[in-house]
């Protein structure tokens, strides 16, 4: 067996005793690895390629919630949209849009969740948390309703500097406040801050993740 069960248990006590869920980041991975988690009881896994995600939601059992954790196209949203769980990853206007126009033809509300750029690297997507001010007026002029925004998503420098990734993910945390008192203030469901992964997910949870997206712990290297 390629999962480890040990590493999944004391993962989940930790989620747990913070209040957070874990995403079961199972991208390249086999339907039997994700089979082993759910036979535990464990229903959150993360994707981030479209075509896999499909196969593996045709596949398997349909009670999975399935969260796209990558940079999505604008051109692959209607492949996901009629089932998809969560998308954590949106970092446009644009592909807010595209969500939108998608969601309402399935006749659904899909959830997301803002990306913010917090790292060092250039590579990395996302809003930067200036911009969040424009983003939302352009919203309240052209609202996306069949989109329900609960939340924000951002991926720290890897980095062994501790110091420097939790700044990162107080800035992240800080964002996620600042958004909820000024526009989610009435809003329960904005709730979510999706940060950290299996090398540093202790730093994010102690920052106030509600998500985690861990993979290698629990599925070895890809």
């Amino acid at each position: 067996m390629s999962v480890n069960v040990s590493a999944y248990h004391s993962l989940m006590q930790k989620v747990d005793a913070c209040n957070a869920r874990l995403v079961a980041v199972s991208k390249t991975k086999p339907k039997e690895d994700i089979m082993t988690l759910y036979e535990l009881g464990h229903r959150d896994f993360g994707e981030n390629r479209v075509a896999e995600l499909v196969e593996k939601h045709n596949a398997l059992p349909k009670d999975i919630r399935w969260h796209f954790i990558g940079h999505l196209q604008r051109n692959k949203v209607r492949e996901i949209a009629p089932f998809i769980h969560l998308i954590h990853a949106v970092d446009s206007l644009r592909l807010l849009r595209e969500i939108n126009k998608r969601a309402a033809e399935n006749d659904r509300i899909i959830p997301a969740l803002l990306q913010f750029h917090i790292a060092e690297e250039e590579s990395k997507y996302g809003f930067d948390p200036q911009q969040a001010t424009a983003f939302f007026n352009e919203l309240a002029n052209t609202p996306a309703p069949s989109v329900a925004l609960v939340g924000v998503m951002g991926m720290a420098t890897y980095t062994d500097n501790e110091e420097q990734v939790v700044g990162e993910f107080k800035l992240l945390s800080d964002t996620f406040s600042s958004l909820k008192s000024a526009h989610f203030s009435q809003e329960d469901s904005f709730r979510e801050i999706s940060m950290g992964m299996s090398g540093d997910y202790p730093l994010a949870l102690a920052q106030g993740s509600t998500l985690v997206r861990v993979g290698s712990l629990l599925f070895g290297d890809r």
